[in-house]
């Protein structure tokens, strides 16, 4: 039996998230729903992230067996003509028997993007978070190197998802301004082994805290270090996150 390796992208404006929800829009129901459709299969497929409802993916990683007959290049056509509009199949190949698009992933990047201006976004507004005070972004990039390296990140998780260990290694927390014609973004990179729930989203909105002038830079360290969610900054919003690379 064939084991696939998709890429996908989407805007996760409309969807409950990436996970099957019974009566509920989701990712993961899209595609198992087009791929029935072509082979008449119903299977269940595994996703390196499940993202959240509103929470969008440049590079989303989708594992699928299957007993089809159809070659890659016969699925990437088929399948990009029965997924919705906003779900794009970027790439698909035949991969080894018994890859698994969670437990085989070996690091993630998240990119969250912010509005930074004082005019509130139109035409992106479902895929940024509007702050418009002023943020001190070379503050903001001193502030999150205290959360590379391997720590506890309980500080960091938003309750509702019950984790063995908390521990996990951050390899970058990059913040830098992106100017674009009239307006000024500011983007966000965090990479690492793996996240907990709404993890990223804590950590922008700790650094957000910082930016404008809330919070101290050595406030992100001081919290990391209380293992305690009230000790950290509020949880950004969704439209902003983007799942934007995932290795192997």
């Amino acid at each position: 039996m064939p084991t696939f390796k998709l890429t996908i992208a989407y805007d996760g404006t409309k969807f409950s998230g990436w996970q099957f929800q019974p009566k509920c829009r989701t990712v993961q129901g899209a595609v198992q729903t087009a791929w029935e459709q072509i082979t008449g299969e119903a299977v269940q497929v595994s996703a390196t992230s499940r993202t959240d409802a509103g929470v969008h993916a440049l590079g989303q990683v989708v594992g699928v067996n299957s007993a089809t007959h159809l070659a890659a290049d016969q699925l990437y056509r088929a399948l990009n003509a029965k997924l919705p509009e906003d779900v794009v199949l970027v790439a698909i190949e035949e991969v080894a028997a018994g890859f698994h698009a969670t437990r085989d992933a070996v690091g993630k990047r998240y990119r969250y993007r912010i509005h930074n201006e004082r005019t509130r976004p139109l035409f992106d507004r479902n895929f940024v978070w509007h702050v418009p005070q002023s943020l001190d972004v070379d503050m903001m990039q001193r502030a999150g190197q205290a959360l590379v390296g391997t720590h506890d990140f309980v500080s960091f998780q938003a309750a509702g998802s019950e984790r063995e260990s908390t521990v996990r290694t951050i390899t970058v927390v990059q913040v830098r301004r992106c100017l674009r014609e009239l307006s000024s973004s500011v983007l966000i990179d965090v990479e690492g082994d793996g996240f907990l729930y709404n993890m990223v989203r804590i950590i922008v909105g700790s650094l957000v805290e910082v930016g404008v002038g809330r919070r101290e830079e050595q406030w992100l360290a001081e919290a990391l270090a209380a293992r305690d969610r009230r000790a950290a900054g509020k949880t950004a919003p969704p439209q902003g996150l983007c799942l934007f690379h995932v290795y192997y």
